[in-house]
């Protein structure tokens, strides 16, 4: 493959004969595509729950089914990758996920719907780590900053795009074309992959080499493993609408998803090839970077669905002026990605991020001044402030995880960040989605305690909001029922604004947790990229 990694952790010169920018292009789009899916669905599941005679519970299952599969094949790309080669196997994910993406398109039922939204997961799970193994090996360590830049678009951009282009099409087209717009682009990235990305003469002997050790599929690992990431995604996804431990199903996937980890722990440890390197997160810098990297998705995931959702819900916003809320956030992260690619080779990575991470927590302390008066630019503005501080954690976060790694261990690390960073978006969403019910429950409690007869305040409410309803041409009779309608309703509102109030506070503080882990990061030699020279 173009850019086979060296013992360096680069790749020759005569292993670049295809300008390795291109390839990362083509990568990145199709990147771009696959990450769009865990978002673009999202705004849809209303048409597809009315379109296919289903509930939305119901309907909701073409999230689950996507995130569980997803985060199941995340752990056996590396092996497969090593095993009959990178572009054999994104090239096998890229078409199996257009095929797929069609057929989700085209579906009759919500059965085959999921069924399908199941294999696009499988396939898309196989296609991000292979993208970041690829411009890792294809480039020298001091341009990988510039490469993941534009990898970085596609992984934190494409969520922020999901919602507004999903809307859309559902607005203004069909569900179906959530879906079925992956075919054409899928297709031309397939022909640009498989033009582009040639195997070098190194890694025919790498793979050779391999299938000489007779390393075999750690199917035990794999199975341990996958049930675990697969059962806890299913636990985070489905707890707050099944309402927890008072769940049999939760239960039962709690209880799967602690035993599979228990089993799992001492055999990737003690297993000659395991399915993932555990010692790996034992280490000081990867271990780290596995950390921030889940506290970057549940910043990521939670932000680009609670923003909307909130806009939505107290503002009155259509799901495209939702999505227009986000979107200079996400023209801010484009640009800030190609910046922080850049002084990702002049600054310590680990300043970098802790930058980024402050930035992000005054964005999200800021998002705590809600109140029902705010404006559009608001949230425009506290998208950007996101957008400037994402790309300074994400960029020098894939970068250092590289660092000091050995070669053969690439594709293992790709495979962990990027699981990373799905398991924790979904912690992101399940704590946020927790909080926000939980508090909205208490704070309405606390406000119905002062609506009182013998409150002064609330009399006078009713008495006003009583005149003002019969100025409107209600009887008195009606105009009391509409007053005393009005004050609940605005209970429940404030209640609502004060619980998104405790969302943001929240995710303020789980992002404050990146910076001490950020700063124990080791230092890097920065004239050489960071290629393995920590000190």
């Amino acid at each position: 493959m173009s850019g086979a990694a060296t013992a360096n952790g680069g790749a020759t010169s005569s292993e670049r004969a295809t300008n390795p920018w291109l390839i990362a292009i083509v990568v990145s789009l199709a990147t771009f595509m696959e990450v769009l899916d865990t978002t673009i669905a999202n705004v849809a599941l209303r048409y597809i729950s009315g379109g296919l005679a289903v509930s939305s519970d119901e309907a909701s299952w073409v999230v689950t089914t996507y995130l569980v599969s997803n985060a199941i094949v995340l752990v056996a790309s590396s092996y497969f990758a090593e095993r009959f080669g990178r572009r054999r196997f994104y090239l096998l994910c890229l078409a199996t996920f257009t095929i797929a993406s069609i057929l989700c398109g085209l579906s009759w039922n919500l059965e085959t719907l999921l069924i399908f939204r199941m294999i696009q997961g499988f396939a898309g799970g196989g296609m991000v780590p292979t993208s970041q193994a690829i411009l890792a090996d294809a480039f020298p360590p001091a341009k990988r900053g510039q490469a993941f830049a534009l990898f970085g678009v596609a992984v934190v951009v494409a969520p922020v795009i999901g919602p507004t282009l999903g809307g859309y099409l559902s607005d203004n087209l069909s569900w179906h074309w959530c879906f079925l717009i992956n075919g054409p682009v899928g297709v031309f990235a397939f022909i640009l992959v498989y033009a582009l990305l040639k195997e070098t003469t190194k890694t025919k002997q790498m793979r050779e080499e391999f299938r000489r050790k007779g390393v075999r599929f750690d199917i035990v690992g794999f199975l341990l493993v996958a049930t675990f990431l697969g059962s806890l995604e299913l636990t985070l996804d489905r707890g707050q609408t099944d309402d927890w431990f008072g769940s049999n199903f939760i239960i039962l996937t709690a209880s799967i998803c602690l035993l599979s980890l228990l089993l799992a722990i001492p055999w990737v440890l003690t297993k000659a090839n395991p399915i993932i390197d555990g010692w790996l997160l034992g280490t000081r810098q990867f271990g780290s970077c596995f950390i921030v990297m889940m506290a970057v998705g549940a910043i990521l995931i939670a932000t680009t669905q609670f923003i909307p959702e909130v806009v939505q819900q107290n503002y009155g916003y259509t799901a495209t002026w939702a999505g227009l809320a986000l979107s200079p956030g996400g023209l801010v992260t484009m640009v800030m990605m190609f910046v922080a690619g850049r002084v990702n080779s002049v600054i310590q990575p680990k300043y970098l991020i802790a930058i980024g991470a402050a930035i992000i927590a005054v964005s999200m302390w800021q998002l705590t001044r809600l109140y029902p008066g705010l404006n559009f630019s608001f949230f425009v503005w506290s998208r950007l402030y996101i957008g400037l501080g994402l790309p300074l954690i994400f960029i020098p976060i894939t970068s250092a995880s590289y660092y000091g790694l050995r070669p053969e261990q690439t594709n293992q690390a790709s495979a962990m960040i990027n699981a990373a960073r799905n398991i924790g978006g979904s912690i992101g969403v399940c704590i946020a989605s927790n909080v926000l019910a939980h508090r909205e429950r208490w704070h309405q409690s606390r406000l119905v305690e002062h609506i009182t007869p013998s409150s002064p305040a609330y009399h006078d409410a009713l008495q006003t909001m009583t005149r003002y309803f019969a100025e409107k041409g209600a009887t008195m009779a009606d105009a009391k029922a509409q007053a005393t309608a009005w004050v609940g309703q605005q209970v429940q509102t404030q209640a609502s604004f004060l619980a998104y109030i405790d969302v943001f506070h929240v995710l303020m503080l789980i992002v404050l947790c990146a910076i001490p882990l950020a700063l124990i990061l080791s230092n890097v030699d920065l004239k050489e990229g960071g290629g393995g020279g920590m000190h």
